[in-house]
């Protein structure tokens, strides 16, 4: 068993079958990539991890326990972050206090954003929000307005947000999306630091294979909802159908 254990997940939507009998383990404190083409089914296995999706059939355990029924915020609580497509922060916010709002919700469960000026006089959730951006070696753009960053910026302020809460299972749906390629370079850089020096455990869905093999430890193919191959990064660049169908010949 892993710290998160998917077991026969199938999700129909209408005639769609997305998700047919999905079975995979992801081991802690290892980086588990789940790839595959569009309409492959990972964007739903992720929903229904993260509790906006409930699947037919099938269970979804963390740590033991099931996460089927209940809220996006309860998940949070137990332990999971995810970091979404798109960069999901306050772009009209400065990066200190993007930052300081999942500080203050992780301590006080809650926060409203007109009461931002109340919490930032806040002296413990200021300096872990400090501290933070001195992890993500972000505290030289204190000061700046999250929207003027760039991509790769915005995507590390929002992986930074998420780690502000101490997950053990950081969800990531492709970080990489839309990045330059020194973006791209950097977030895999800084991934691969965030797993050595935290306690952590990361599921990726990624298209961009060069992201894939430089993080994953395990990799799941999905295929039309079904998972086709699990193996290491060398045997799955090697499987012939996996190339095939998916990395192309020339991977």
């Amino acid at each position: 068993m892993g710290i998160l254990d998917i077991k026969d997940v199938s999700k129909r939507f209408g005639g769609l079958q997305a998700l047919s009998d999905v079975t995979l383990s992801v081991k802690e404190n290892s980086v588990h990539a789940i790839i595959g083409p569009n309409g492959a089914g990972k964007s739903t296995l992720l929903n229904c991890l993260v509790g906006k999706l409930i699947p037919d059939t099938g269970s979804v355990m963390f740590d033991g326990k099931s996460v089927l029924g209940r809220s996006p915020y309860e998940i949070n609580q137990m332990g999971i972050s995810r970091v979404f497509q798109t960069p999901e922060i306050f772009g009209d916010l400065t990066v200190l206090e993007n930052m300081m709002i999942p500080c203050f919700a992780s301590r006080d469960g809650a926060f409203e954003l007109n009461a931002l000026s109340q919490f930032m006089k806040q002296r413990d959730v200021l300096e872990t929000a400090e501290a933070m951006l001195v992890d993500m070696n972000m505290a030289d753009k204190r000061g700046m307005h999250a929207a003027s960053m760039s991509r790769g910026d915005k995507r590390r302020l929002e992986i930074g947000m998420c780690l502000s809460q101490n997950p053990r299972l950081l969800l990531l749906d492709e970080p990489t999306a839309g990045m330059a390629r020194a973006d791209t370079n950097n977030t895999i850089d800084l991934l691969k630091e965030i797993k050595e020096k935290r306690d952590i455990t990361i599921a990726i869905i990624e298209h961009d294979m060069h992201v894939v093999f430089s993080l994953a430890d395990r990799i799941t193919v999905l295929a039309q909802g079904t998972p086709l191959v699990e193996d290491d990064p060398q045997n799955i660049r090697g499987n012939p159908k996996v190339r095939e169908a998916y990395l192309g010949e020339s991977a």
